[in-house]
C-alpha cells in the first residue's frame, strides 16, 4: 500500500535534505519545495496528504502560504505542520489560527517531527461519520464536506479555523464549551493558544455571519454555545 505524500517546504537545503531523508526512512513519499510560491504550486498539483512548512521563506512567507491554502477550496483540508526558528508566540497563534494543524520549533528531532506527522494523519482520518451531516436551523446552512456555511442561500466565507470552530458548537446546541474545549475540538490536544486567540476567532466569526451570529452566545466566565433556538435539523 502506498504511504502518504508528505510536502516538505523549507529554503534552507541542509534542513530540507535532513527531512526528506528522515520521512523517507519512515515510509513516507516525499516531494520538496524552497519557496512559497512553489509550495503552493505543489499544493495544487500534487495535493499532499500533509504539509510540513517553514514559516520563515523567501517571497510569501510561511503564514502567507498557510493563509492561502487554507482559503482554496482544492487544498483547504491539507493538514499543515509548521517548523519555525522563531519560537515566537505570536507567530504560533497566527498560524494556527489560520488553519494549521501544529507546530515544531527548530532546531528539531526528524523523529518527533516523523510523530508528530503521523498523530495529524491519524486525526484526519479518524472523523466521524455524523461529523460529516448537514445542519439547517432557520435561514442557516452548515455543510462540513464542502466547509461551506450559507446564511440566506449566501455563502459565508469562513477560514478553517472559523469554521471549525462554529461546526463544532453547531453540533450540539444548547451545550455550553470552555475555550479550552473549543480549541481541543478542532486543533487536537497540546497546542499554545490563549483564551484571547478563541474570543478572537468567535468576534470574526460573528461579524461575517451578520445576522446569523446571534447563535454564537456567550456565557460568562464558563465560554461559548450555539443557541438552542427551534428545531434543529440534521441530515445525513
Amino acid at each position: 500500500m502506498a504511504k502518504e505524500l508528505i510536502l516538505v517546504v523549507d529554503d534552507e537545503e541542509d534542513i530540507l535534505e535532513l527531512l526528506i531523508f528522515n520521512l523517507k526512512t519512515e515510509k513516507f513519499n516525499v516531494i520538496s519545495a524552497t519557496s512559497g510560491e512553489e509550495a503552493l504550486m505543489k499544493a495544487a498539483s500534487e495535493l499532499p496528504d500533509l504539509i510540513v512548512l517553514d514559516l520563515m521563506l523567501p517571497g510569501i512567507n510561511g503564514l502567507e502560504v498557510t493563509k492561502l491554502l487554507k482559503n482554496n477550496s482544492k487544498t483547504g483540508l491539507i493538514p499543515i505542520i509548521m517548523l519555525t526558528a522563531k519560537g515566537e508566540d505570536s507567530d504560533i497563534i497566527t498560524g494556527l489560527e489560520l488553519g494549521a494543524d501544529d507546530y515544531i520549533t527548530k532546531p528539531f528531532s526528524p523523529k518527533v517531527i516523523a510523530a508528530r506527522i503521523k498523530a495529524v494523519l491519524r486525526r484526519k482520518t479518524r472523523k466521524d461519520p455524523e461529523d460529516m451531516n448537514i445542519i439547517t436551523i432557520h435561514d442557516l446552512i452548515i455543510h462540513p464536506g464542502h466547509r461551506e456555511v450559507l446564511v440566506n442561500g449566501k455563502q459565508i466565507h469562513l477560514t478553517f479555523t472559523e469554521f471549525g470552530i462554529f461546526h463544532y458548537l453547531a453540533q450540539r446546541p444548547g451545550w455550553v464549551f470552555t475555550r479550552a474545549q473549543i480549541v481541543d475540538s478542532v486543533k487536537g490536544e497540546d497546542y499554545f493558544v490563549t483564551d484571547r486567540s478563541v474570543d478572537v476567532q468567535i468576534a470574526g466569526l460573528r461579524k461575517k455571519l451578520g445576522s446569523a451570529g446571534k447563535y454564537i452566545e456567550t456565557v460568562r466566565g464558563v465560554g461559548y454555545r450555539f443557541r438552542e433556538q427551534g428545531r434543529l435539523k440534521v441530515e445525513g
